[in-house]
């Protein structure tokens, strides 16, 4: 069957809304009807060549979204024909059967294990979970990647305690989502950090009990004159090496932790004083939160659907698939949260 797909075919230039035929589904591969996707930094920068040399052009993208199942291939149990569904780029339990190769024209179009900037798409049957219980389909992108980053950040990795404090640089899709956790871990203050002033009251709707804004004074300093002595752990969600230093700045000696989550351009190069880690600081990095979506999705789904945060707030505009260009120079240029992909629209 033929179905339409935004396919990244020269780095540096506009996606292009073509139609696809599907291939037949192979063994652990399933069909799904996409209801929404949603679109990341991740993206921003694949479309660039912010991630360095790109061998699989021309391909399709996108790693988070939600849909319904329409057809299972060869040995899949984990799901059935009308199953709703949520993608995430995080393997989950399942057969990994990787990515599908549809065909444009006779031009060989790559794909991986998931993706979602298309309206139909052939999937690794480990990439989907069942939607969870309560949670509409236009809110269930959210697990397809900043929930689980930024949630399981919090819960798996930092492992916050209540009373404990801390820092959140960066308050996009992502760094909204730590905040979030934090609130039902019960941290005592939850700091965000970002330059835009929208980003910054987004994050007091989504629990921050303090915004500082990094172009009016010396973040580090800040979080110092609110926790004395530092806050005890750090969220970077910017992807920006600078940043990074900051946070790890921003936590106190003797068992502060900073967890990095933001994906540095291609080259960066990150530099540390030695010194902090005799003061007892740690670093961190993670693999998606580290989280684990047959585990995890169930709760973080809870937290979604709990209505003690206005999601609208973050998933606030609307694209078409044809709009999918809009989308990603909104969403770089920080006037969206977190853009939908609506393939209805």
């Amino acid at each position: 069957m033929k179905t339409q797909a935004a396919l990244l075919v020269e780095t540096g230039k506009p996606l292009k809304v073509e139609d696809i035929e599907t291939p037949a589904l192979k063994r652990g591969q399933v069909l799904v009807e996409i209801a929404y996707s949603g679109a990341c930094a991740t993206q921003v920068m694949e479309v660039r060549g912010d991630k360095g040399e790109d061998k699989w052009t021309p391909h399709c993208l996108g790693h988070e979204g939600s849909g319904s199942v329409v057809e299972v291939g060869p040995e899949v149990t984990k799901v059935k024909p009308g199953d709703h569904v949520v993608l995430s780029w995080l393997r989950g339990d399942g057969i990994e059967a990787g990515g599908a190769v549809y065909d444009w024209g006779g031009v060989r179009v790559n794909a991986g294990g998931v993706t979602t900037f298309q309206r139909h798409a052939v999937v690794s049957e480990n990439r989907l979970t069942r939607l969870p219980r309560g949670l509409p389909l236009d809110l269930a992108v959210l697990l397809g990647c900043a929930a689980p980053t930024g949630m399981g950040a919090v819960f798996n990795v930092l492992q916050l305690k209540p009373g404990q404090t801390v820092a959140v640089f960066g308050a996009g899709g992502i760094g909204l989502h730590a905040c979030m956790a934090a609130v039902f871990a019960k941290a005592a203050r939850i700091i965000a950090v970002d330059p835009q002033a929208d980003r910054r009251a987004l994050a007091r709707s989504y629990g921050a009990t303090d915004v500082i804004d990094p172009e009016a004074e010396d973040p580090v300093a800040a979080v110092h004159g609110l926790v004395a002595g530092g806050v005890d752990l750090a969220v970077e969600a910017t992807g920006v090496p600078r940043v990074m230093q900051q946070a790890l700045s921003a936590v106190r000696p003797q068992g502060g932790r900073a967890v990095v989550i933001g994906n540095a351009r291609f080259g960066s190069e990150l530099t540390v004083d030695p010194a902090v880690f005799n003061q007892g600081k740690s670093l961190m990095g993670t693999w998606g939160g580290d989280s684990v979506p047959d585990r995890d999705f169930p709760h973080f789904g809870e937290i979604l659907s709990s209505g003690r945060f206005d999601l609208k707030l973050l998933l606030s505009k609307s694209y078409s698939l044809d709009g999918i260009n809009d989308a990603l120079a909104d969403l770089a240029a920080g006037r969206v949260g977190r853009p939908l992909i609506d393939m209805r629209l």
